[in-house]
C-alpha cells in the first residue's frame, strides 16, 4: 500500500530531514538515507535493508521506479511526495525523484571476507567526506578486496560521502575501527602494511606489492600517526618533481593502489 505526504512538516519527513543533516541522529536511529536510483539499486545489490522509499511521480522516471518497486521487500514502506517535500529531504539537486532509507552495516573488521592473498587500502583520520568518497571510487575501480578507516572522524553514511562516492560505499567491503584495532588486525592476517609517510621511506616504485598489501593513507594536513610509521613493513613515497610537497590523498592513493594492481595483473 502506497501512503501519500504533501507536508514537509509531517514527522516522518522531519525524521528524514534530521537522518540527511545530523551524524548524530543516524548513529542513534541506525539509518542513513540513499538518493538516486543508481545508488539504491547498488545498496539492494549489496544486502542493504531498506525502511522506506519515498518517490515524486512528478520527477522519477515511470519504468525506473516501477523496476525498482518490483526488487523491494513487502515491508518496505512506499511513499509517494510531492515536490516540495522532495526537495525538502533531497540532498542532490537534479537527481530522480526517489530517496530510500536503509539501516546501517557494522563495518566491524571481523566481518571483512579476504582472499588468499589480499590487497586492501586503508585511510587514517580522514576529515573530508569528498577525500572518503573518492578514495571509495579509486578502490572500487582498482578492485581492492577492502577499504579500511581508521580512527574515523566523520561517518560512513554521511550523506556527501555517498554522493562522491558515486555508491562507492556500497560497492566496497569496508571496515572502521581505531589504528591499534587496525593494525592488530592486519598482524593477525599477516598482511604486510605499506605506510605512505616520508620517514625511512623508499619510492614506491621499488616495493613488491604482489604480496598480501595494506596500503595506508594519512590526512593531507598531519599525514599518519606515528603508530604506523614504527610499524609498517615499509614505508613508501611518491617521489615530487615540482616545488609543492603534497598532493590530494585520493591521487595518491591512485597512483599507489594501481601499482600494486598492476604488479598483481589487471583482472579481466
Amino acid at each position: 500500500m502506497i501512503k501519500e505526504i504533501s507536508s514537509t512538516q509531517n514527522p516522518t519527513i522531519k525524521i528524514l530531514v534530521a537522518l540527511q543533516d545530523k551524524a548524530r541522529e543516524r548513529r542513534k536511529s541506525g539509518e542513513f538515507l540513499i538518493e538516486g536510483v543508481r545508488e539504491i539499486n547498488l545498496a539492494l545489490q549489496a544486502g542493504f535493508e531498506l525502511t522506506r522509499i519515498l518517490f515524486c511521480y512528478a520527477i522519477a522516471n515511470a519504468e525506473e521506479l516501477q523496476l525498482l518497486q518490483s526488487k523491494l521487500d513487502k515491508n518496505v514502506a512506499q511513499i509517494a511526495i510531492t515536490e516540495e517535500v522532495y526537495k525538502k529531504i533531497a540532498y542532490r539537486s537534479g537527481t530522480e525523484g526517489i530517496v530510500a532509507s536503509a539501516k546501517a552495516k557494522q563495518n566491524q573488521l571481523t566481518d571483512l571476507l579476504l582472499p588468499k592473498n589480499p590487497l586492501i587500502l586503508i585511510a587514517e583520520a580522514p576529515e573530508k567526506p569528498g577525500n572518503i568518497g573518492a578514495l571509495l571510487r579509486t578502490a572500487d575501480a582498482a578492485g581492492v578486496d577492502a577499504f579500511i578507516l581508521a580512527n574515523p572522524r566523520t561517518d560512513l553514511y554521511n550523506p556527501n560521502i555517498i554522493r562522491s562516492s558515486v555508491g562507492g560505499v556500497f560497492t566496497m567491503q569496508i571496515a572502521t575501527g581505531e589504528t591499534e584495532e587496525v593494525l592488530t588486525f592486519l598482524k593477525e592476517k599477516n598482511i604486510s602494511i605499506y605506510a605512505a609517510i616520508l620517514q625511512e621511506a623508499i619510492s614506491y616504485e621499488k616495493q613488491d606489492f604482489t604480496g598480501s598489501t595494506a596500503i595506508v593513507m594519512g590526512t593531507e594536513a598531519d599525514g599518519l600517526s606515528e603508530e604506523w610509521r614504527k610499524q609498517s613493513t615499509q614505508n613508501i613515497i611518491i617521489p615530487m618533481q615540482g616545488k609543492i610537497d603534497s598532493m590530494n590523498v585520493s591521487v595518491a592513493a591512485s597512483i599507489l593502489i594501481f601499482e600494486a594492481r598492476r604488479q598483481r595483473g589487471f583482472k579481466e
